[in-house]
């Protein structure tokens, strides 16, 4: 026996019990063999318990949970599994009955440390654990590798192989610890934050009220913002103060101010050498520790009790310990910045900037200091401030006080046609696409701009949309109201089936690619077209200039490039660059009634009708909208951009592909299209299969919630927000055509959820019901949305004509269901 050649009381033994009545048919199925133990050295853990153990014909393991002396913070306590895996075991369910065990034990302890290590055979765990790290790589027994150690802690161990122990045919593995604390493998994170100091905000109200704006008041406009800039800023870090923190790698999330004095006092007690003082520290901090993570613990679950999202996923983020990998630039030295600058400015050519006539009779738009005011009470204080500093929540607790002299700005903005250089700087973080950035490319170009700026952006685009009529470009479903992806995806699916409803008939789908579409906008070319649209000159003339002479840089930490002068595109990251991106495009229209462009932002689709095998009106119309495209200075990516046929003629020719440029149009048989995926035979499992699965993924999200004691109705609302909303995501576009088993595969996913947060949910079934009659009724308001016209009364005013289909997928989709609810429930 090993303990018989071990010092006396230097291990304990943890063992499954091997004794003839558990070597039964009804067990492991053997006579002989199998059987294990765990030896826990003394010297390294007092505290050890087993946990689990389990003994069949394909597997048996024992599991034991130790607390030793030394643990590194981040680790709560080790769990050791040992297993042995017979030769002629079904490895599937070997593998399924070891999964299920070390899945409970990290459900139960998700910050544990995992060693599973014994005779695996022909087995392997990280078929069903990939996550688990194998650190055996020597042979074990003749030249296979049976034996295996697998922890969930990459490159924790190296293994080096020893000779047999006693009669084994299996070599002895030494694990020497190769896993390094969190605290030595991250250097702590110093970062300088602004401290808010109570009462701050009615300090800078009252200086604000207090302040005689009339001394900035310049003739030069530029100068007069930015000293009314500076001025804010300066009065702002006045009243704040500038604070460093170290925020180490492996800190608890529920340490604040009063443990760390506990823990000083504890300290300070303990050098004293005093017993009482000692004894009372302790006491103290033990009380201090369950106070803090009480009042931890209820400002999280508040996380949980308001309707705000972004609070929402900090709340889970917290109690899941999930940490994002956020993948650093490969390095700050102001050349690679110089280098990225450029790379973001490829675009800019150097475009000359138009004059356009200001006509005597167009009066400015003039702005009252009740508009400016509300558009600072709604500033998203969450928001990070521009290159000039200004915070948001200066601007939206001063909104009364500061509505002043920013209305006096902005209307002699308005009024001479010239945007402050000030309000036009922006501010570029490179933002890694992955976590190995190898090129330029790699980068993410996040534009920040004054929040002053985005604030009269907003009341100029509220003038813009009150000066264009309502049906302007009505196939656009981006930036408009009572549009959606759902809107364009219905229309699109609407135009294929009512044209496959007709004999010898079907449809190509192409879904064009632009490449930095928004960067490569000439700004004269879009102040012309505003013009042919009725928008008054002066407000073109201002436009103009906001689009031209921008200043842009790019920042990272305490270093900035050098400054590139933008003359090209709508930036990005300005309030109004989307809808002017919109009304570029607006005159991209189809020539040919069999045609149709569905346009989302820059997500453009051109659907072509085809009846009787003649594509001469869709292939010219791909042809014209190249030459528009080169006419606009738009850059058509032709290797991301995909085709997709629907036929369902049984005898159909082979479909030549359709060219552009030269070359060739890849065909897929999928795509998705705006979140759904849309199939060449129109259905519909390809998009409920990845719908499933990312739900699932969200399940795991609500089990932890289950755990940590919430509510049902906090379960209940997060399960609202982050599962049905997968789940449903443009559902009446597809859910009518879903066939029997995609519907019970998404109604699982319902029932789950359901018996994890203990309270009824609705069936998607009736979801799907109600998003339709809800979706109708909008439609059926709004006189300029391109369906209305599917939904016309019948002379008695009561019903709604009914659609004329001839096929099931064409009555079942969305339009002529609505029509059928609708009258169903009149």
């Amino acid at each position: 026996m090993v303990e018989q050649q071990l010092p006396g009381q230097c291990y304990r033994v943890s063992r499954t019990p091997h004794t003839p009545s558990r070597q039964t048919p009804t067990d492991s199925g053997k006579t002989r063999g199998g059987g294990l133990c765990i030896y826990i050295n003394n010297a390294w853990c007092m505290n050890s318990t087993t946990t689990e153990s389990h003994c069949s014909p394909n597997a048996e393991f024992l599991m034991v949970k130790c607390r030793p002396y030394y643990l590194p913070r981040e680790l709560t306590s080790i769990i050791l599994t040992a297993v042995y895996i017979p030769p002629d075991a079904n490895a599937r369910l070997a593998m399924k009955e070891l999964s299920a065990a070390i899945n409970k034990h990290q459900n139960k302890h998700p910050e544990a440390a995992f060693i599973v290590a014994g005779d695996f055979n022909h087995t392997n765990l990280k078929t069903v654990l990939p996550r688990f790290h194998q650190h055996v790589s020597c042979h074990t027994r003749g030249d296979k590798t049976l034996d295996h150690v697998y922890s969930n802690l990459a490159g924790a161990y190296k293994a080096t192989p020893l000779p047999h122990i006693g009669q084994s045919d299996h070599l002895s593995l030494f694990l020497t610890p190769r896993y390094s604390p969190l605290i030595q493998r991250v250097k702590p994170a110093v970062r300088t934050i602004k401290v808010w100091p109570e009462g701050t905000d009615a300090v800078l109200q009252d200086r604000f009220k207090n302040t005689d704006w009339n001394m900035f008041t310049n003739t030069d406009l530029d100068q007069y913002a930015s000293s009314v800039l500076d001025y804010i800023s300066e009065t702002t870090d006045s009243v704040t103060t500038q604070k460093r923190i170290t925020m180490y790698p492996n800190q608890k999330p529920w340490m604040n101010r009063d443990v760390r004095l506990l823990l000083k006092a504890r300290n300070t007690a303990f050098r004293s050498g005093d017993a009482h003082a000692y004894s009372t520290a302790r006491a103290n901090l033990k009380k201090g520790i369950k106070k803090a993570k009480h009042h931890y613990k209820k400002k999280v679950e508040e996380h949980f009790s308001n309707s705000n999202p972004r609070r929402m996923w900090q709340g889970l983020q917290t109690i899941t310990d999930y940490r994002t990998t956020k993948p650093s630039p490969a390095s700050s030295d102001v050349s690679f910045l110089n280098e990225l600058n450029n790379f973001f400015a490829r675009f800019e050519r150097g475009n000359p900037t138009t004059k356009t006539d200001m006509t005597p009779d167009h009066q400015p738009l003039t702005l009252s200091p009740t508009d400016v005011g509300a558009v600072l009470s709604r500033i998203n204080v969450h928001k990070a401030a521009g290159p000039d500093g200004i915070p948001g929540r200066v601007l939206r607790a001063c909104s009364g006080e500061l509505a002043g002299v920013l209305t006096d700005i902005f209307n002699l903005s308005l009024a001479h046609a010239v945007v402050p250089v000030c309000f036009k700087s922006t501010s570029i973080v490179p933002i890694p696409k992955n976590s190995n950035p190898s090129s330029l490319n790699d980068y993410r170009p996040v534009a920040l701009t004054p929040i002053i700026a985005k604030c009269l952006e907003q009341l100029v685009l509220a003038h813009f949309k009150f000066c264009l009529p309502p049906h302007l470009d009505p196939h656009q479903f981006a930036y408009r109201q009572n549009r959606s992806t759902e809107d364009a995806v219905s229309i699109a699916l609407h135009s294929v089936l009512s044209h496959l409803d007709n004999n010898n008939t079907y449809a190509r789908m192409l879904f064009i690619d632009f490449s930095s579409a928004f960067n490569t906008i000439h700004p004269s070319q879009l102040i012309r077209k505003l013009t042919d649209l009725g928008i008054s000159s002066l407000i073109c003339k201002w436009l103009l200039d906001f689009l031209t002479n921008r200043p842009q840089h790019v920042r990272l930490d305490n270093r900035c490039s050098s400054t590139i002068t933008m003359n090209t595109g709508v930036p990005q990251g300005c309030v109004m660059s989307p809808f002017l991106y919109s009304l570029f495009t607006h005159d991209c229209r189809p020539a040919d009634g069999s045609n149709t462009i569905i346009k989302f932002a820059d997500d453009t689709t051109v659907i072509g009708l085809i009846s009787d095998n003649d594509e001469a009106a869709y292939r010219e119309e791909v042809d014209r909208l190249a030459e528009w495209c080169d006419t606009n200075n738009l850059l058509l990516n032709t290797e991301k951009t995909k085709e997709l046929i629907v036929d369902y003629r049984r005898n159909a020719d082979p479909h030549p592909p359709i060219h552009i440029k030269g070359t060739a149009v890849e065909r897929v048989s999928s795509f998705k299209f705006l979140g759904v995926h849309i199939s060449e035979d129109l259905t519909w499992t390809t998009n409920c299969s990845k719908l499933v699965k990312k739900a699932h993924q969200r399940l795991f999200f609500l089990r932890t919630l289950r755990k940590n004691h919430l509510s049902s109705d906090i379960l209940v609302n997060f399960y609202r927000c982050t599962i049905e909303s997968i789940l449903t995501n443009c559902i009446t576009v597809w859910y009518g055509n879903c066939s029997a088993s995609d519907r019970k595969a998404l109604q699982r996913v319902v029932k789950t959820a359901q018996r994890i947060a203990g309270a009824p949910l609705p069936a998607i079934k009736d979801i799907y019901r109600k998003r339709c009659l809800k979706r109708a009724g909008k439609i059926i308001r709004d006189p300029s949305h391109p369906s209305h016209g599917l939904f016309t009364l019948l002379p008695s005013g009561r019903r709604y004509r009914s659609l004329r289909t001839r096929t099931t997928r064409y009555r079942n989709s969305f339009f002529p269901t609505a029509v059928r609810l609708l009258n169903s429930a009149s």
